[in-house]
């Protein structure tokens, strides 16, 4: 159904009404330019499939049939090579209709057609999610936010600190309710002192109470005394496989907790959340993917309490957006079989399995095949990290996956784990042969050459994080590889150069989920530092619009939905506030997302009069978005959209 009655974008207006949810320049000359390959050679290649779409053109039929809506008054970006613009899109039941001249669009208006004036502003298709965690971002927006400039204001560990009493002060009936103080998005590289919060920091907070944050990465936490004793770790305690419980000079932990140490011992802290806490979680992340215009989330790693709520939120039509789900592999073989699917219900479904071999870059858990360039930390010589699944879990994995039919992502940072990944995928083609399953391999920061290579034979999606170059890169050059090979993080011109799709992601909550900073950092590269890190990998401002569009919707098995505006896919579109490529690639972070509309149903917008002419998000009859999700305000959109730079770190300023 259609939740707006509007006639017309007003882009002067000023933001009021926010949800708060709990290289080079192209040319229209080179617009999208990808080498085409065949997809029989390569399923990851970029693929002509023209011959199996709609056609784009208006029908030239005496009669048609009235559209609901006839969006125009603006460019249109449609992500389609064979019309890259339109000025008209019209709409019917929630799919489009007609793509194409303005003046050939009267043929769709009927006595109930409504009109959507776009004042000049630029609509394309709606963002679809690589790779996130929609539920784990909704406790972000409900959590103390300890992410640093620019998109928090933790510095230092006294600022981190009083940030969490300052939220813990404001918020103590929901700290009776769950036990628990907690704070997400802390990163030790940002932070004065380069080191992570132990306990002793921690117990400044309360010593009454558990305190509970979690890195900016989802890898690693830090819980203060009262924390650790009611995960009942102590100096006896052994360090699980695949993670470490790091400890003072006596033994006794020290309140830091990697990988495994901490996903196995999070829950004891977390358990008070229950259910009624995942659902908001999830219906306060669907809000924050949709103020940022994503149309489709992914929830990229779920435990069987993740997955059931996922599934409750969309019995309970609590979400904004489509959600698709990747429960664990190691954890739910039997819950992954029983609700894997091609189709959504109440906008969820579940879309495969997630596989985890390492942990985080920055973290320095990532494991590498050789050791780290300068690691900040109390490492042994020659330290290049670990692994998270044994070779035997991976393989096993992988096999499980091919014979079950079952799409696999799976989480893989560093060239070790990499190494592990490609050694299973091949292992288990040989077995199986070729055939159109997607794996897709998550993050890869530290992928070698070779690596594409493997991925492109092997029929291999990339969802890369780029965004990594802006937050961590002048750390990689440092800390982690070095100046040479921090310069391929995230290498989207090896791809490039072989002709093949890939994703761009924002990880969320490691990072907002803001599709402009991934447009962005994707384009530029520029780091926090304003250098520009890896310049052989900046791609066009197209070709990166279609690293969020039409093939992530590749990567779900949605292309013939989702991510681009052609002729019988879901309108699902993004309004923003310019034309991504009409203007200063350097200024695309300044872009805002003006409006998100789902299947021709406004879930978002930032518009003064938004609430006079009848816009409001999917939701249940008498939800109030203001007052229901309050403790959003701290991650909303400054202006409606990224959030406002910070002189001192964002480049753009200077």
């Amino acid at each position: 159904m259609r939740g707006y009655r509007t006639t017309r974008f007003a882009p002067a207006f000023i933001v009021t009404f926010a949800l708060l949810l709990g290289g080079c320049h192209d040319t229209p000359s080179d617009e999208g330019k990808v080498a085409q390959e065949s997809p029989a050679a390569d399923a990851a290649t970029v693929a002509d499939d023209s011959a199996s779409r709609p056609e784009t053109n208006l029908p030239r039929t005496a009669k048609t049939k009235p559209a609901d809506t006839i969006y125009s008054g603006g460019t249109i970006l449609t992500i389609d090579d064979n019309a890259p613009r339109a000025e008209a899109v019209a709409v019917r039941s929630g799919r489009i209709v007609a793509v194409g001249d303005r003046a050939e669009m009267a043929r769709f208006r009927g006595a109930d057609t409504l009109d959507f004036d776009l004042g000049g502003m630029t609509m394309l298709p709606g963002f679809v999610d690589s790779h996130g965690h929609v539920i784990l971002g909704g406790l972000q927006a409900l959590s103390a936010n300890l992410l640093s400039p620019p998109d928090g204001e933790v510095r230092d560990i006294d600022s981190l600190v009083s940030t969490l009493q300052t939220w813990a002060d404001g918020h103590a009936d929901i700290i009776d309710k769950i036990d628990l103080i907690i704070g997400f998005g802390y990163d030790q590289s940002q932070l004065a002192e380069v080191r992570h919060p132990t306990r002793e920091d921690l117990d400044r907070v309360s010593t009454d109470v558990p305190v509970l944050i979690i890195h900016q990465s989802g890898h690693l936490a830090s819980v203060n005394s009262r924390g650790l004793e009611k995960m009942g770790l102590d100096a006896s305690s052994a360090d699980p496989a695949g993670g470490v419980i790091r400890r003072d000079a006596d033994g006794a932990p020290n309140g830091v907790l990697e990988e495994n140490a901490f996903f196995g011992n999070g829950p004891a802290l977390l358990g008070g959340l229950g259910e009624e806490g995942l659902l908001a979680f999830a219906k306060a992340g669907s809000g924050l993917w949709a103020s940022y215009g994503y149309t489709t989330a992914q929830e990229g790693r779920a435990v069987p309490g993740i997955m059931n709520a996922a599934l409750a939120a969309g019995e309970q039509q609590l979400l904004a957006i489509d959600l698709v789900v990747y429960p664990d592999v190691l954890i739910d073989r039997e819950g992954i079989l029983k609700h894997v699917s091609g189709s959504y219900r109440n906008r969820v479904r579940i879309g495969g399995a997630k596989l985890t071999i390492d942990g985080s870059p920055q973290g320095f858990t990532a494991l590498r095949d050789r050791p780290y360039y300068a690691p900040v930390g109390d490492y042994a010589p020659g330290y290049h990290g670990y692994a998270a699944a044994s070779m035997e879990q991976v393989v096993d994995a992988v096999d499980w996956a091919y014979v079950n039919g079952v799409q696999l992502l799976t989480h893989a940072n560093g060239e070790g784990a990499a190494d592990m990944l490609i050694a299973a995928l091949q292992a288990a083609t040989d077995k199986y042969g070729m055939a159109d399953r997607r794996p897709v391999i998550i993050h890869g920061q530290f992928t070698r050459e070779d690596h594409v290579d493997a991925y492109r034979r092997l029929g291999v999606f990339p969802s890369l994080f780029p965004m990594h170059t802006f937050y961590w890169g002048d750390w990689h050059r440092e800390h982690t590889v070095g100046p040479v090979n921090a310069d391929n993080i995230s290498p989207t011109g090896w791809l490039m150069q072989r002709g093949m799709m890939f994703g761009t992601h924002h990880d969320a909550p490691v990072a907002l989920p803001d599709s402009m900073r991934v447009l962005d950092a994707t384009v530029t590269r520029r780091t926090r530092s304003g250098d520009i890190l890896g310049p052989a990998h900046r791609v066009d401002v197209m070709t990166a619009l279609k690293a969020m569009t039409l093939w992530p919707a590749w990567q779900h098995f949605e292309e013939h939905d989702k991510g681009s505006i052609e002729v019988g896919k879901l309108a699902d579109f993004v309004v923003l506030s310019d034309d991504p490529t009409a203007i200063d690639p350097e200024q695309l972070d300044s872009l805002r997302v003006k409006a998100t509309i789902k299947e021709d149903t406004v879930v978002y917008s930032d518009f003064e009069d938004a609430d006079a002419q009848g816009f409001h998000s999917d939701f249940p009859p008498g939800t109030s978005l203001a007052t229901d999700y309050p403790l959003l305000e701290s991650v909303k959109h400054a202006v409606g959209g990224s959030p406002t730079p910070d002189a001192a770190t964002d480049p753009s300023t200077k």
